[in-house]
This record gives structure tokens, sequence and C-alpha cells, in this order.
């Protein structure tokens, strides 16, 4: 089974919806795909919001290892991304050596707000934490206590894990920044960092055709 954990914002729910729909579509495997939504974490996730984070997940997404049981292995991504490839090729790029893999871009926004009018943050390791691969038992570290304790740039610069040789890179095409890389028809999973084709204002962005297309798929039903 590939374990997948999904960003959940109410403002962007279609965007959820669409991009576990493309995940099952093209899947050669049995995929479990699970919302982390804030309001079934109360009992677990009690940090308050910061001025600066972006969607209801920031920092939610650590608690993945934990949700897991610390056990196997899990996929984290945000809700504003389209997976066009089968989720199975992602997930056979599993590494024992390392504690998490991802796509390790050297983003640095040039623009000062988002969606929705959210500030954007410059970091080290920008982008880094918008798709993960968990290695859940090597992220004992990642205890609620922690998630609702630790600073933003603690969580998301890994320093959880103490030592950046635990972190593995996995290919550029399982996290294409629609704005910032250059266009590129051929990816496994876009990502609509800036902003997705379901906003007015980026309904134009590169593969918002796709996403478009992929709406319409999942919506359809027939009678035949």
């Amino acid at each position: 089974m590939i374990n997948i954990f999904i960003g959940y914002d109410p403002r962007e729910a279609v965007a959820f919806s669409v991009l576990a729909y493309s995940i099952n579509a093209r899947a050669s495997q049995p995929v479990s795909i699970a919302p982390l939504m804030l309001s079934q974490l109360k009992d677990i996730y009690t940090r308050e919001r910061n001025p600066l984070q972006s969607t209801d997940f920031s920092f939610s997404r650590f608690l993945t290892p934990y949700l897991s049981g610390y056990s196997g292995w899990s996929i984290f991504m945000d809700c504003d991304m389209l997976v066009l490839d089968d989720i199975a090729g992602l997930w056979s790029l599993r590494d024992d050596r390392y504690a998490v893999q991802v796509v390790k871009h050297n983003h640095v926004p040039k623009e000062d707000i988002k969606f929705l009018g959210a500030k954007q943050t410059k970091y080290e390791k920008k982008n880094w934490s918008s798709v993960m691969l968990f290695n859940n038992a090597r992220c004992r570290a990642l205890t609620p206590e922690y998630v609702n304790t630790a600073t933003g740039l603690e969580l998301h610069q890994f320093k959880w894990l103490g030592n950046d040789d635990l972190i593995g890179e996995i290919p550029h095409r399982w996290n294409h920044l629609v704005g910032y890389d250059a266009p590129n028809p051929d990816v496994s999973l876009v990502h609509y960092t800036i902003g997705g084709p379901y906003f007015e204002e980026y309904k134009n962005v590169e593969h918002a055709d796709a996403w478009r297309r992929e709406l319409k798929q999942m919506q359809h039903a027939s009678n035949k």
C-alpha cells in the first residue's frame, strides 16, 4: 500500500480532490490517501496559527510520521499539485539510507505576495518540504510536542534531523514549480506554488489546462 498524506486547506478544497483523483487515476498499486485536516487533528495539533503561514498545513505536514505510527514509508504533498504519472514511480525511489527524501530546489521567490494575499516567505531549503518521502522510523523526532512547539525554520529546514546527510534527493520531475522552473510538458508532478488555476488570478498558468481536464474527468458520471 502506498500511503499518502495531502495537506488540506478549506480554501482549496477542490485542489485536494483533484490531486487525489489524479493520483488514483494513474496508480498501478493500491493507494491510501488521507487529508491533513485540522478539524480531525484537534487533539494532536494544538499549534496557534502563525501570521506568516499561508496554509492550514504549513506545519501539520510534519505529523506524517507520527500519524503513520513511525512505521514504514509515507508520502506527503501539498494540495496545490497535480500528479501526471504513476505514483508508484515516486514510491519506488525509497532509500533506507535516508530519513527523508525531497526535490532539493534552489528556490528564491521574487514576489512578496502569493495566492489569497499570503505573504511569500524566503528561506534556505524553500519548497523542499512540499513533497516528502518519509522513512517514518527514522523521523521519531517529529513528535506532536515537537511539531507544536518548534519554529517554522526548524521544521522546514529539517533541523530535527541533526544532519543534512539524512536528506536524500528525488528527481526534479516529482516537484515541478510552476512559474519558477522552465516550462516543461514532461513532468510527473506539477506544483502550482504561487497559485493554482482554480483561482481566477492564476487561471492561465503553466499546466492549467491539464488541471481543468482532470477536474472535468473527476466530475464525469456515466449512465451507461
